[in-house]
C-alpha cells in the first residue's frame, strides 16, 4: 500500500525534531499515535527509517535519504495550502457569470464597479447570453435568470428589485394607428416581436383579471435585443413589450408612452443562481454576500 501524506509528514517531523514527544506536541497528537503511524510506514516500505533508543531518535541512512527528498516537497505542500487559505480569506481569482443581456443592463451593471473596487484581486468575466445555458457544463461559476426558469437543484439568491414588463409606443405611432384598448386590439397593430436564441418566437405574456394570458402578435420587425425594440418603438415602427427599467428615460422624455398597463404581466425578479452551497470559490462567495 502506498504511504499516505499523514504518515510521511509524521516521519519528517520526528526525523527533524529527533523526538516523538516534540513532534507529537507540534502536531497536537499523542506520541503513541505518532509511533504507531511510523511503524506502519516502515512496514509498508519494508525498510527501517528511524533508530530508536530510550534516549534518542535518529534517522537511518534510508531515513536520511527520504527526509532529504521529502522535506522540500512537504514545504511546497504547506505553502500551497497556505495560499489556498489566503485565497479564502481574501477573495481572489476569476468569477465567470452567464447573464441575459437585460439582466446585465438592469441589475448587474450597476453592481460591477463597486464589487471589483471592494475586491481588487477578483477578475469578473460576464458573458451575455439570452439562452438557457447549462452554466455547469459551460464552465460558469454562476448565472442570472428569472425565477420561473431556474432548475430546482440550483441555489437561488434574489437580485435587485421586482421587474415588470410594459407595452410602449411612440405618440406618432398611436396618432397614426390608434391606441389599443384591450389585448385583442393588439392583433390589428404592428407589434415588435422577440425571438429567443432557441428560435422560439415569444408570445406576449399578459394577464386578465389576474389570470395568465398568452398572445401571439404580428408585426414587420422581430429582434433578439431589447434596445433594438426600444429604438424601433421610438421611431414609430410599432408597439414593443420590454422591461420597464430599460425605458424610463424614453417615458420621462415623452418619446414613448405605456399602453394597457392593467394587462401587463405581474412583476417578477432576477436571481443569481449556482449549483451548490458547499465549498464555494472565494470570489463567488464574496459576490453572493455582496448581492445580499
Amino acid at each position: 500500500m502506498t504511504p499516505n501524506l499523514h504518515e510521511l509528514d509524521a516521519f519528517a517531523a520526528v526525523a527533524r525534531l529527533r523526538s516523538f514527544r516534540k513532534a507529537a506536541e507540534e502536531r497536537g497528537v499523542s506520541a503513541s499515535a505518532l509511533s504507531h503511524a511510523l511503524r506502519g510506514l516502515e512496514e509498508r516500505l519494508g525498510v527501517r527509517l528511524l533508530h530508536r533508543t530510550t534516549r534518542s531518535v535518529t534517522p537511518t541512512e534510508a531515513g536520511q535519504l527520504l527526509l532529504a527528498r521529502l522535506a522540500p516537497a512537504l514545504q511546497d505542500v504547506a505553502e500551497a495550502l497556505g495560499e489556498l487559505a489566503a485565497m479564502q480569506a481574501e477573495p481572489t481569482g476569476t468569477l465567470r457569470l452567464n447573464v441575459p443581456r437585460p439582466a446585465a443592463r438592469i441589475v448587474l451593471g450597476p453592481l460591477l464597479a463597486r464589487f471589483v473596487a471592494a475586491h481588487p484581486r477578483v477578475q469578473m468575466e460576464v458573458v451575455t447570453d439570452d439562452g438557457l445555458s447549462d452554466i455547469v457544463g459551460e464552465g460558469f461559476d454562476a448565472g442570472i435568470r428569472f425565477g420561473e426558469s431556474l432548475a430546482g437543484d440550483m441555489v437561488a439568491v434574489p437580485l435587485g428589485s421586482l421587474q415588470r414588463f410594459v407595452m410602449v409606443a411612440s405618440p406618432a405611432y398611436l396618432a397614426a394607428r390608434g391606441t389599443p384598448q384591450a389585448p385583442r386590439d393588439l392583433l390589428a397593430h404592428a407589434c415588435i416581436g422577440r425571438r429567443f436564441p432557441s428560435g422560439h418566437l415569444y408570445a406576449w405574456e399578459l394577464q386578465a383579471d389576474g389570470e395568465p394570458l398568452s398572445l401571439v402578435v404580428q408585426g414587420p420587425l422581430v429582434f433578439d435585443d431589447d434596445m433594438l425594440m426600444i429604438q424601433a418603438a421610438c421611431d414609430a415602427a410599432g408597439i414593443a413589450y420590454v422591461y420597464a427599467s430599460l425605458v424610463q428615460e424614453q417615458l420621462q422624455s415623452g418619446k414613448l408612452v405605456t399602453l394597457l398597463d392593467a394587462w401587463c404581466a405581474a412583476p417578477s425578479r432576477f436571481y443569481l443562481y449556482y449549483p451548490s452551497r458547499k465549498n464555494l470559490p472565494s470570489a463567488l462567495k464574496a459576490f453572493v454576500e455582496f448581492t445580499r
